[in-house]
C-alpha cells in the first residue's frame, strides 16, 4: 500500500503547480505507519511537488494508537501536528460510542503528546444522551487543562446499522435531542472564547496561529489532492474520488491506472459549495465574490433568499460579507440549504 501511495503521488505530480502548504495523514488508521514509512511518503511529496518552507504535517490518531513510545517516535518524524480522536473523557460515553480507548488512555495520551507536540487538536462530541450541562462543561475543562491550542467539536450523529443505532432502537439509551445539542454548543462557544480560542469555523476552535491549515484550505475553496483509497480531490472545477476498495486500488495503480472518478461542478454546484463552506467560517460569504464569480442573478437570488434570516437576526451583512449572527450559528447548515440555488 505504501508503495502504491508513493506511485500515485508521482503519477499525479502535474496536477499542481502551486506550493503544498499542508500534508494530512487521515482517514482509517494512519498511525499504523512506521516512522520509516511516514518519512518515505513525505519524501515522495517533496520529490514530486513544490512544498512550502514550513508545511503543516498532521497525523490523525486515536488514543489507543498513541502509546508513550509511539508519541516519542512520532516526535522524531516530520509530523508537526497531531489530531486526536478523544470524543469524551467519560467512560460511559466512550463505551456507548463503541470507542476502543478508555478515559484513562485518553488522558495519558494527551499527557504524553503535550510533552513533545505544541500543535495538537482534539475532537469532542456533544449532545450525548445522558450528558448533563455540568458533565459537558467538565469535558471541555479537562481538554483546556491539557493546554491544547485547537479543539474540533461535533454533535453526536447516529449512523444507521451501528451499535449506537441498535441501542436507541431497543430503548436501551435515549435518542439525542436537538435542544440538548444546541445548549451544549452555546456552552462550548462561550467557554472556549473566554479561554482565548477563536471560533473560526462552525465545529472548529483555534488559538491565534493554530487554525488547521488543512481544513481552512477546504473551507476557503483551495485546491487539494487526495492520495489513496477513498481519498477525495478538488481542482477548483472538478471533484474526484478514488475507489474505496483496497485491492482494486492496488491493482489499478500496479497497472499504471488512476482509480479515480470525477465530476465537473456546474456553476450552481460551485455557488452552493461556497455558500455552505463560507457561512460556516469567520470569513463568511463575500457578496462581491458572488457577483464577480457567479453573476448578478446569483447575487440577487442570494439576497432575496437571505432576507428572512436577516429579518430574524440569524444572518447579518457587514462590509459586504454575509455571515451568521451568534444566534444563527448553530442553525448554519439549515440556513445554507435555504440559500442554495436549485437548477430547474
Amino acid at each position: 500500500m505504501v508503495l502504491a501511495l508513493a506511485k500515485e503521488i508521482a503519477m499525479r505530480k502535474n496536477e499542481s503547480d502551486s506550493e503544498i502548504e499542508t500534508i494530512y495523514f487521515g482517514g482509517g488508521t494512519p498511525s499504523v505507519l512506521s516512522n520509516d514509512e511516514i518519512n518515505f511518503i513525505i519524501s515522495e511529496v517533496y520529490k514530486n511537488y513544490k512544498v512550502s518552507e514550513n508545511p503543516e504535517i498532521t497525523l490523525e490518531a486515536n488514543p489507543d494508537d498513541l502509546s508513550a513510545e509511539r508519541i516519542l517516535e512520532l516526535s522524531k518524524s516530520p509530523i508537526n501536528r497531531l489530531s486526536i480522536g478523544i470524543q469524551s473523557f467519560y467512560e460511559e460515553d466512550l463505551k456507548m460510542m463503541n470507542r476502543a480507548h478508555n478515559s484513562a488512555e485518553a488522558k495519558k495520551c494527551l499527557e504524553e503528546a503535550t510533552k513533545y507536540f505544541d500543535n495538537i487538536s482534539l475532537d469532542l462530541i456533544y449532545g450525548i444522551p445522558g450528558m448533563s450541562d455540568e458533565m459537558w462543561k467538565q469535558n471541555i475543562q479537562t481538554a483546556l487543562d491539557f493546554g491544547v491550542p485547537h479543539i474540533s467539536s461535533y454533535a453526536l450523529t447516529v449512523e444507521p446499522k451501528t451499535a449506537l443505532s441498535k441501542l436507541i432502537q431497543t430503548g436501551k439509551i435515549a435518542e439525542p435531542k436537538d435542544e440538548v445539542a444546541s445548549n451544549h454548543f452555546m456552552i462550548l462557544v462561550e467557554t472556549l472564547q473566554k479561554n482565548g480560542f477563536i471560533h473560526y469555523e462552525l465545529s472548529n476552535f483555534g488559538k491565534e496561529n493554530y487554525f488547521s491549515k488543512n481544513n481552512s484550505a477546504y473551507w476557503l475553496g483551495k485546491k487539494y489532492i487526495g492520495i489513496g483509497p477513498s481519498a477525495h480531490s478538488y481542482d477548483g472545477e472538478k471533484r474526484g474520488w478514488n475507489i474505496a476498495n483496497n485491492s482494486l486500488y492496488l491493482k489499478a495503480i500496479q497497472n499504471n491506472g488512476l482509480p479515480i472518478e470525477t465530476e465537473t461542478l456546474t456553476i450552481s454546484d460551485r455557488y452552493n459549495e461556497y455558500i455552505m463552506t463560507g457561512l460556516r467560517t469567520i470569513w463568511g460569504v463575500s457578496l462581491e465574490r458572488i457577483e464577480n464569480e457567479f453573476g448578478l442573478d446569483y447575487l440577487n437570488y442570494l439576497l432575496e433568499q437571505a432576507q428572512k434570516f436577516l429579518n430574524d437576526d440569524l444572518l447579518s451583512i457587514e462590509n459586504n460579507i454575509l455571515k451568521p449572527t451568534p444566534k444563527g450559528k448553530f442553525l448554519t447548515d439549515g440556513i445554507a440549504s435555504d440559500l442554495f440555488y436549485l437548477d430547474a
